[in-house]
């Protein structure tokens, strides 16, 4: 077999990107000014200045990307610059509603005017609960009370004098009895100058100890009394009623002339009409529970039964429905807030009405227990939360809707075991101007967008923030910038040229080709951190290369356990893989395995069986149900390709299996798909494939091989298994050509193929693969349609035409029989 062909060989420099001399000219990142700027998101960056340009209703924030990209650093920077020179938003309190306890009510208030209301409302709270018990204790208070008191007396005694007149020598007596609140007169006969109630005088008369027509007289008398004593009675009650709101009229005045001097700086100091009315409203509730206030002078309250006095309630108990729930304070806030809510429940954002237990079991709630979430306290600025989080919480996804749609938010409590609840609260709404910022995949919007109606409406700007950024001169001097931003930032030891070479380069490998570099520079920032590590435990003063290696192979360590226990497999046999040799109808292809936050190549055997039949290619994986539909797809244009090329003159007479040898799991896409027809190929030609080299790549109907993701995990896989076995010098990886910009090879594997020990090849077309695999030319169809000899098309093609004339024989043949065995049956004689 002829030697491997040179001709398709990659160059070593054209294994990885390196920064050239020109682009890194320093010593160390001590040279360098620190990087300001947002680095490689001009795109969404500009769509993010937009959107917070635009107030209009609707124009709220959706930036895409993928995690790791510097999403929300770079949100956080510019609303960090958006918020200079502008206003500073309201704060925002609730107080008692008194007529409607259930609707609490909303007052506004400058920045750090909230704060102040509270603490005078608090002081005047304070000087009523001082000065209330000395104001009913005072001499003028007293004075009023008794001038009130001594009216009354001389009404009731003129009321009992004009009883006492009628009785006057009659034998009874006027007595004052108490009837709840008021005395009631009465008369009873008198006995030996003692009153007797007329049941006792009975009890005498049936003794013989006192004359009945005697006791008839004053029973008589008393009876004739009866209707004017009642008559008495009532006006005694109505002027006790009227005394009664003597005493409630002076300790109203009293109170309000009190109440009103403390309340003046209170109403002075907030002019506002809402204000002024709430003030007016809490004078009111105070004038109606003013036995409550007049209580905590310790002299208690009266009781349900006559002359009964309970303790008085405590002053927190009196005053609690006079405090102010200060719900959002912006005192200490320069310019629009900006608040990233890091666990968005929906208490989080958008707060809760909480309830507390008394003693008796029962739930209750107030206005003050009005808790504010995230929303409302972003008003007038910026609220930012991760999506994803947002809609996994229950009722945040439609209330975040509904409240950017009404730019109002009603705070409740969402409780989704709603029979047991039992706030029975609805406060004012809140007139809300937020600008919300949200951040999310890319598949997350165009999902939301497609099934959602109301996300069109709500989020309007889209900023899109991409995971690389073009190598250039100016990119490289940015990432260069930003280690030195990152080394001042987190205090950590210079890198120096080579430590921000390494970096540059592992930048590039992450971006997955050679024009681009990563836009992640918080994962950047952890490489730089722990690259620091290894520099500070080898002693050293500045960060190296070879520190920036180490870190990176620290990490690999920490997350390829798969990947070596798969290696110890290949080596002791249990997956076959051969690394030398030569095997008609096999191939080693290559995959790539991700772990989430690891990715890494492994070959796989691949082989192809071919025979007389109608059934095409048949794909064993799918008959096995373990391929996805994208390698399926590239089965079927392996029939595509070789009806274009070897059925043009005849039907394609074929029966072939192809299967990952040792698959045990599902497989899916397409790389492998130019490897199973160089296995194809080579069992229908009987020119064995050399072992040595494994293939990567997908390829179209007309044999153009095409390129593929993780090229560099797969060639550094396929290296790793042939260092195992032992480098020959023969062995490499086919790639396809436009892969060539994606290499960023590890020094090692680089190192192999400068010293010779490892090859990697690139192709364009499946004729120059086969005739790297083989070592035999793939030929090309003459002008009578047929190939070259000693070519593989050659072989095909003729093995694909015996084939064919085969199965048209046994097509014949098998028809011919048939026709035969039907004149036999009509020939025979009928039975008699």
């Amino acid at each position: 077999m002829a030697k491997t062909s040179t001709a398709f060989e990659v160059p070593v420099e054209k294994l990885k990107w390196t920064p050239g001399p020109d682009q890194l000219s320093i010593k160390t990142t001590d040279d360098l000014e620190p990087q300001k700027d947002i680095i490689g998101q001009k795109r969404g960056v500009e769509a993010f200045r937009f959107g917070l340009g635009m107030v209009k209703k609707g124009y709220n924030i959706f930036v895409t990307g993928q995690p790791g990209t510097g999403r929300l650093s770079t949100v956080r920077k510019l609303l960090g610059e958006m918020g200079d020179g502008r206003a500073t938003p309201d704060d925002i309190c609730y107080v008692n509603n008194f007529k409607h306890p259930e609707a609490p009510i909303l007052l506004r208030f400058e920045p750090g005017q909230g704060d102040r209301f509270k603490k005078d409302m608090q002081k005047f709270l304070d000087n009523i609960k001082r000065e209330v018990p000395q104001l009913f204790e005072s001499e003028e208070y007293i004075a009023r009370k008794n001038a009130i008191a001594e009216a009354h007396e001389k009404k009731v005694m003129g009321f009992y004098k004009a009883i006492e007149d009628q009785v006057k020598d009659t034998g009874l007596v006027v007595v004052r009895m108490q009837m709840g609140p008021i005395q009631r007169p009465d008369v009873v006969p008198l006995v030996d100058g003692e009153p007797k109630r007329m049941i006792e005088l009975e009890e005498l008369v049936d003794k013989g100890r006192f004359p009945r027509d005697e006791y008839e007289r004053l029973r008589d008398k008393r009876l004739e009394l009866k209707e004017q004593i009642d008559h008495i009675v009532q006006e005694l009650k109505e002027l006790q009623k009227e005394v009664g709101e003597k005493h409630r009229e002076v300790d109203r005045l009293m109170f309000l002339a009190l109440a009103q001097e403390f309340v003046k700086p209170v109403r002075e100091e907030y002019p506002d009409k809402r204000i002024s009315k709430y003030l007016d409203s809490v004078l009111d509730n105070m004038v109606e529970d003013l036995d409550s206030i007049k209580a905590l002078g310790g002299g208690g309250q009266p009781g349900p039964i006559p002359g009964m006095i309970m303790p008085g309630p405590s002053p927190e108990m009196v005053f609690q429905p006079y405090q102010v729930n200060l719900l959002v304070d912006n005192a200490e806030t320069q310019g629009p807030p900006v608040i990233v809510e890091s666990y968005p429940t929906y208490r989080n954002l958008f707060g809760s009405i909480e309830r507390v237990m008394d003693r008796m079991g029962g739930w209750h709630t107030d206005y003050t227990k009005i808790k504010a979430g995230s929303f409302v306290k972003a008003n007038g600025g910026y609220l930012v939360i991760n999506l994803m989080d947002a809609i996994m919480e229950p009722g945040v996804w439609q209330t975040l809707k509904r409240a950017l749609k009404t730019e109002k938010i009603e705070i409740e409590t969402f409780d989704p075991y709603y029979f047991i609840s039992a706030t029975g609260l609805k406060p004012e709404p809140i007139e809300m101007a937020v600008k919300v910022v949200v951040l999310g995949s890319p598949y997350l919007y165009a999902m939301l967008r497609n099934y959602d109606e109301d996300v069109p409406k709500i989020f309007k700007v889209r900023a899109d923030y991409e995971s690389s950024m073009d190598v250039t001169d100016e990119s490289v001097l940015e990432v260069a910038r930003f280690v030195r931003a990152e080394v001042d930032r987190n205090k950590l030891r210079p890198f120096d040229q080579s430590g921000v070479a390494a970096v540059l380069e592992e930048g590039v490998r992450w971006a997955g080709r050679q024009e681009k570099i990563t836009t992640a520079f918080p994962g950047l920032g952890d490489l730089l951190s722990e690259a620091d590590y290894f520099a500070g435990r080898a002693g050293s003063d500045a960060v190296t290369g070879g520190h920036v290696a180490e870190a990176i192979e620290a990490k690999v360590y920490r997350s390829n356990q798969v990947e070596e226990r798969l290696q110890e497999m290949i080596d002791r046999g249990s997956l076959f893989v051969d690394t030398d040799g030569e095997v008609a109808g096999q191939v080693n292809g290559l995959a790539v395995y991700s772990l989430g936050d690891y990715m890494f190549g492994k070959p796989s055997r691949i082989t192809a069986v071919t025979s007389l039949g109608k059934e095409g290619i048949i794909n064993i994986e799918r008959e096995a149900d373990m391929s996805g539909p994208t390698h399926n797809k590239g089965m079927l244009i392996l029939s595509g390709f070789l009806r274009s090329r070897f059925a043009q003159d005849r039907p394609l007479s074929l029966a072939a299996s192809i299967a990952f040898e040792q698959s045990y799991g599902g497989i899916d896409g397409d790389s492998a798909s130019s490897t199973e027809l160089y296995a194809l190929l080579s069992s229908l030609s009987g020119v064995p494939i050399r072992q040595y080299i494994a293939v990567t790549g997908s390829v179209n109907q007309y044999g153009e091989v095409q390129p593929i993701g993780g090229v560099n995990q797969k060639i550094e896989g396929f290296f790793l298994c042939c260092k195992h076995a032992g480098l020959t010098g023969k062995q490499g990886v086919m790639i396809p050509y436009p892969n060539i910009k994606d290499l960023m090879l590890r020094d090692e594997v680089i190192q192999a193929v400068r010293d010779g020990k490892f090859h990697i090849w690139a192709v364009k077309t499946i004729d120059e693969g086969i005739e790297i695999l083989t070592g035999m030319k793939a030929g090309v169809r003459k002008a009578d349609g047929t190939y070259p000899a000693k070519t593989i098309n050659k072989l095909v093609d003729d093995k694909l035409k015996g084939l064919a004339d085969k199965l048209a024989a046994f097509g014949k043949d098998e028809k011919d029989e048939k026709k035969s065995s039907k004149r036999t049956t009509r020939s025979k004689p009928a039975k008699k």
